[in-house]
């Protein structure tokens, strides 16, 4: 399966892993996702995971890997150093860090970094965020990479400009699972529904400029128990909450007429399709799959010329 790969590309985040074998054309040959993230790998050791999972695709031993997310992080594998924006995308390529002391060819590119009044940074987005680019020929204007902490990135003249976290997966996942709303929520987490009323109400009060969003939380638990609201029902209704907040934040800060790439995946996408319709925004969609497989292709292109 793997006789024609070229290239291991991996997006190694804090979670989850997900590895690629690339063809010299950056065609996926063969691929493998687990839940062996940060946490994990750092206990059981990040070079034993990794070759696990390329033995699991009968890659080369001399096959070159690159790595993007958090392996590369103070708490990673090997700190790969930030790169401060503004910042040229394919120029922070030649900064990937390479691994010393095993035999394989393996690097780990940069984050970006931003200093001053609104200090910020990211990992593993810079490389979906030039894979967008590279797929919409995008030079300026504004990018949504929405996640556990979705990234808001303005572009100009083909540089990442300035850009801005919102938290907004990373409380969704504590709040139905650690706070007072689990009760309401349980098992529904992951069922929430871009066509679920609850969903649609949740967007619409916050997207009308409702800035008590704090206030609104515990509305959701009365909810359950006085008008018998069942937990599809809430769950939809604290996503709806939390993107709506995260899409007026962002409104406010960028402009309400400005045009979005949106790059997500699955629900993440199908979501935010309808929270950015009902915000009145213009957007294009962009694959996040296939914008992180893209931009670690040109990475991988750069360190090794096929």
């Amino acid at each position: 399966m793997s006789a024609s790969a070229r290239y291991a590309v991996a997006d190694w985040g804090t979670s989850r892993f997900r590895l690629w074998l690339l063809d010299d054309k950056g065609v996926v040959v063969a691929e493998r996702r687990s839940d062996d993230g940060l946490d994990t790998s750092r206990a059981r050791g990040f070079a034993e995971t990794l070759e696990d999972h390329l033995a699991s695709l009968r890659a080369p031993a001399d096959l070159p890997v690159i790595i993007c997310g958090m392996a590369g992080s103070r708490q990673g594998w090997m700190e790969a150093n930030y790169v401060s924006v503004p910042a040229d995308l394919t120029a922070i390529l030649s900064g990937a860090v390479k691994i010393e002391g095993i035999e394989r060819d393996v690097r780990i590119i940069p984050g970006l970094s931003q200093s001053g009044n609104a200090p910020n940074v990211m990992r593993g987005e810079e490389t979906q965020l030039l894979g967008a680019m590279l797929d919409r020929n995008l030079r300026s204007g504004l990018v949504a990479m929405p996640g556990t902490h979705s990234k808001w990135v303005e572009l100009e003249d083909g540089k990442a400009k300035s850009f801005s976290t919102y938290l907004t997966g990373e409380l969704y996942a504590l709040l139905a699972g650690h706070s007072i709303l689990r009760h309401s929520i349980g098992a529904a987490a992951e069922t929430v529904s871009s066509e679920h009323p609850e969903f649609t109400a949740g967007l619409q009060l916050m997207l009308a400029g409702n800035r008590r969003m704090l206030g609104e939380l515990f509305g959701i638990r009365a909810a359950m128990l006085l008008e018998n609201l069942p937990p599809e029902g809430a769950a939809s209704r604290l996503s709806g909450l939390l993107i709506g907040t995260e899409i007026a934040g962002a409104q406010e800060r960028y402009g309400a007429d400005v045009k979005v790439t949106l790059v997500a995946s699955g629900a993440m996408a199908t979501l935010y399709t309808k929270a950015l319709t009902l915000a009145g925004l213009s957007f294009d969609s962009v694959d996040a799959d296939e914008a992180v497989r893209k931009g670690l292709f040109v990475a991988a292109s750069k360190l090794r010329p096929a």
